[in-house]
Parts: structure tokens; C-alpha cells; sequence
């Protein structure tokens, strides 16, 4: 090309370089937003940063005070457990309307066979729904696992008797005792208990109620990689997450993810070391550093951990194995900001549940931002 002057530019050499620098730096800005586009956004879907009950019903105005636990239900209506305020929410977030299911805002252990409504709850942790609908979730301060009957709204205590401690195995559940129950998840036949308190996982058979424990003998000490669950140590088992024959287990003080193979009673190590800290991006998952993980997900061969200590939620891909940061801008960041920017730009606050919804959107409970946010596809 020749550098003859176009538009009857007076200046055709500086201005041909002007405007190459230009195109480049567009192409340059142009790369590096592809780049950062592959990243997700974030954003508040319920709360408004105070813990202070009020009457409103749009989660945006709603207060909502530590919300732990976040699962998608029937009709993908987004529940959620508030731990300050005692109770569990319905959201519609389609037609922006939040609806109290149990509790009366205030802590007890009062309602079974009465409506949910009208029940007093004590830390409601997390959520799950049994195949019928029905509604299981558990309490930790009361140190119990109670139903929600989906046909009429009463509620009923499972296993638990309302006291800390431990006893039962072999016999009925509810007559047993829990030490702080953080977690739970349903197969067709089971319910599986992560009772921290007592370093233990439990089952509780459906359809006879009865409870054994399936990993932990009371010791805190981390379990052996490839070793046995039953009768062997497991060290702060805080969340679980079942998919088919496979529990998934993130261990509070253990910093670190496991699976069990509940036909073979065998523990595999997924990530971490064992060690507390912040490292390992991009790297292998089982060499990255967590800190007090508390939530768990698992979706599309993805593993989704709630790095609570940290501030951030992780993100393991079971193709290649290796750790990411999804949310969040790690330890030192605590706090809130970043809506509507890039996830690892934002700030979180000890959050602790998650869940994956429709489209792949990620629903965490930012617990002391005392919001639920969700990370968009």
C-alpha cells in the first residue's frame, strides 16, 4: 500500500502510524476482554446486607440474616435457611416473592405435628428434598433432623432428641443423639447426616428411621487416603453432597475434600492437603491449600467448594483435576462488594451453602454479607 494521503489528510505518514496504534490497542483491549468475558458476573438475588427481621417480601428488600444453607427445590423456587432469624424461605425469583415454609423467627424446639409455620426452629443449616418432595433439613443447635410433610405442611423431628451427644446407633433415630448436625443429603433409601460434633457421618434408613454411622469413631484425626470409613477416624465432616453411590465430603478442620464410595467403604482424597491456607490455582487439586471449607456441590463434572475461611468459592474440574477460583477475591478481601463485576473481583463474607440451578447459575449464601448471591453463567 502506498502512503498516499486519504481524506485529504494534511499529515498521511503520521497519521497512517496514529491509526495503526490505535486498531492495534483495540485489538489489544478488544483480546483481553474475550479473555476476561470467559469469567463470570455476580450479583444479589436476595438481601439487603442487615440481619434485622422486617416484613418485606421481594428478596431485595427482605432482610435476611445468615443465610447458610441454599438449595433449588420443585419448580426451581430457591430455598434457604436464615440461622439469625431461625426460619426457612421459599424464593420465587421469577416473580421476585419470598415466602417464610418453617419457623416463627424466633429460636426453640417446638411444632411437631403442627405446621411448619408455626414451629419454633433453633440455626437451621441446610436443606434437601426427598424424592416425594418432602422436606428434610437439619438444625444445629437443637441437634436434630426434621421433616416438612409436602402435602400438608406438618412438620415432625426424624432422628434427634433434641439434646447434644451420642447414642442410638442400631436403634431408632429418633430417639438418638446428634452433636451440632450440619449437614444432609438423601438417596432413595438413606438419609446422610454430617454430625460434626461427633466426627461421625450417619445413615438413617427412610422407611424404618433406624441410624447407624457409616464413617468416624469419635477421634478428630483426618482419614486415610484410599483407607476404610467404618469404625475409622474422619476429622469435621461440615458438608455433604451425594451423586449416585458416591458421598462427597468436605471436612471443616481437615481442610480438605473427600469422597466415599458407599459400596466399597473407601476414602478418596479430591483436595486438599490437610493444611490450612490459600493456594494451588490452576494447579492440581489435591496439592491446593483450603481453609474451613463448609459447603459442597457437584454439577456437570464440576466440584464446587465453599472455601469459607478464605472468602472465596473453588471450583475443581474432574476432567483434568485441577483448582480454580470461581468467586471471590481470597483472604485478605473480606467484605462486601463486586456486584455485577467479575466474580473474583467481588468480595465475600464467610460464606457457607451453595447450589447449582438452572443454566448453571451457582447460588451461594454470603452468610455475614447476610445476602444470597449468584454466579452467573
Amino acid at each position: 500500500m502506498d502512503n498516499a494521503p486519504r481524506f485529504g489528510s494534511p499529515f498521511p505518514i503520521r497519521h497512517h502510524f496514529v491509526f495503526t496504534v490505535v486498531r492495534l490497542a483495540i485489538l489489544f483491549l478488544i483480546g483481553t476482554s474475550c479473555v476476561r468475558a470467559e469469567e463470570r458476573r455476580i450479583e444479589t438475588v436476595m438481601g439487603t446486607g442487615s440481619d434485622q427481621k422486617n416484613d418485606e417480601v421481594h428478596p431485595l428488600r427482605l432482610n435476611i440474616g445468615n443465610p447458610f444453607g441454599v438449595e433449588i427445590g420443585p419448580h426451581n423456587m430457591l430455598y434457604v435457611c436464615e440461622v439469625t432469624n431461625h426460619r426457612i424461605w421459599k424464593v420465587d425469583l421469577e416473580n421476585d416473592r419470598a415466602t417464610v415454609i418453617a419457623g416463627i423467627g424466633e429460636p426453640g424446639y417446638t411444632g411437631d405435628g403442627g405446621l411448619a409455620i408455626h414451629a419454633r426452629l433453633n440455626e437451621p443449616y441446610e436443606i434437601r428434598f426427598a424424592a416425594n418432595n418432602d422436606i428434610y433439613f437439619v438444625e444445629m443447635r437443637n441437634h436434630v433432623v426434621r421433616r416438612i410433610d409436602a402435602a400438608n405442611g406438618k412438620i415432625e423431628t426424624v432422628a434427634g432428641t433434641g439434646e447434644p451427644g451420642f447414642k442410638g446407633d442400631g436403634g431408632p433415630a429418633r430417639f438418638a443423639q446428634l452433636n451440632q448436625p450440619h449437614s444432609l443429603v438423601l438417596s432413595d433409601e438413606y438419609i446422610y447426616v454430617a454430625d460434626i460434633g461427633n466426627h461421625r457421618i450417619r445413615r438413617i434408613h427412610l422407611q424404618s428411621r433406624v441410624i447407624d454411622s457409616i464413617a468416624g469413631n469419635g477421634q478428630p484425626t483426618l482419614p486415610n487416603d484410599n483407607g476404610r470409613a467404618k469404625g475409622l477416624p474422619v476429622l469435621g465432616p461440615r458438608a455433604l453432597f451425594l451423586q449416585n453411590k458416591t458421598l462427597w465430603v468436605a471436612l471443616r478442620e481437615g481442610h480438605s475434600i473427600w469422597t466415599l464410595d458407599l459400596e466399597n467403604d473407601v476414602w478418596k482424597r479430591v483436595a486438599g492437603t490437610g493444611e490450612k491456607g490459600y493456594s494451588g490455582d490452576n494447579g492440581p487439586a489435591q496439592l491446593a491449600t483450603l481453609n474451613g471449607p463448609k459447603g459442597l456441590a457437584v454439577a456437570d463434572g464440576k466440584v464446587f467448594v465453599v472455601d469459607t475461611e478464605n472468602q472465596v468459592i473453588r471450583h475443581i474440574d474432574l476432567d483434568n483435576q485441577r483448582i480454580t477460583t470461581l468467586a471471590g477475591s481470597g483472604p485478605n478481601q473480606r467484605g462486601f462488594g463486586g456486584d455485577t463485576m467479575f466474580a473474583t473481583d467481588a468480595k465475600l463474607n464467610r460464606p457457607h451453602g451453595i447450589c447449582v440451578g438452572p443454566r448453571g447459575a451457582v447460588y451461594i449464601g454470603d452468610s455475614e454479607n447476610h445476602r444470597v448471591r449468584c454466579v452467573l453463567p
